[in-house]
């Protein structure tokens, strides 16, 4: 069992977020369906994790995937997720791994905007772009005190984001993309699979809707995925008004260049003096 699965760290509500904002986490089985295959950023925050030291606060933990990645290495975290549906997924995973791995991992229900966990860590992560679901300048803000409140002193700040991906942007949001045929995990119905994209230019929102087909003849179902886009000098912008230091800002987990082949930005910061 993880530890203090369901305390809740939140110090205060929050502004209702987007409609749909939320419906990408409830199904956590289908999240890790989605993102099974994704292990691009586990080589970087273990590099992170060896680099700076633990205890090591990871916000926006999902189902635990990199949780357990810095766990098996021999780090200790606390894990901070909103939703209880991948918590609960998370427990069930990390109750598969062995008894030591279990131990060094701590499971949080709270809300990033609003942290008051009383301790401090040397790292702080917000991996697979978590940070996109800060849809205003008020949740960055929120967020970011969170950070360096729960900052030891030299502690560092690491995270990565998408590039914005003008083609997405630009789009007919009336239009679905059609992919690849899948077997629900959830439903367990062989169904088409389909995107569209909507991109509100005003908020920089981005709504990716998916649609499931089921072959069988059934009602299709969607899911949607809601994301606020960063350009490279806005982020830079906003982490220095909220008092951080850029250290690295690349294109990708290796150092790549941010540049017409860059889907990620991945940045690695400290508070200004």
């Amino acid at each position: 069992m993880t530890r203090d699965a369901t305390k809740d760290v939140t110090k205060a509500a929050t502004k209702p977020d987007p409609p749909h904002a939320l419906d990408h986490y409830r199904d956590a089985a289908y999240y890790d369906h989605a993102y099974r295959r994704y292990r691009d950023d586990l080589a970087f925050y273990v590099e992170m994790a060896t680099a700076f030291g633990g205890p090591i606060l990871e916000l926006g933990g999902g189902t635990g995937r990199i949780s357990l990645a810095l766990a098996r290495a021999g780090h200790e975290v606390v894990m901070v997720e909103r939703m209880p549906s991948m918590l609960a997924r998370a427990a069930r995973r990390l109750a598969k791994a062995p008894r030591a791995v279990r131990a060094r991992v701590t499971t949080r229900e709270g809300d990033l905007r609003a942290l008051a966990l009383g301790q401090t860590f040397p790292l702080v992560i917000g991996p697979f772009n978590v940070l996109q679901h800060l849809y205003t300048r008020d949740d960055v803000e929120r967020a970011l005190r969170g950070v360096r409140e729960h900052l030891a002193p030299g502690g560092r700040f690491a995270f990565d984001v998408l590039l914005p991906e003008p083609g997405a942007m630009s789009r007919d949001p009336s239009r679905f993309y059609k992919n690849r045929a899948i077997l629900h995990p959830t439903t367990r119905q062989r169904s088409d699979y389909a995107e569209a994209f909507d991109y509100d230019h005003d908020t920089q929102i981005l709504t990716t809707v998916i649609r499931f087909t089921p072959r069988d003849g059934g009602a299709p179902h969607y899911d949607r995925l809601t994301q606020r886009q960063f350009f490279p000098r806005e982020l830079e912008a906003l982490l220095h008004y909220n008092g951080f230091e850029i250290l690295r800002h690349d294109g990708g987990f290796t150092g790549e260049p941010i540049d017409e082949l860059a889907e990620s930005q991945v940045v690695l910061a400290r508070p200004r003096p």
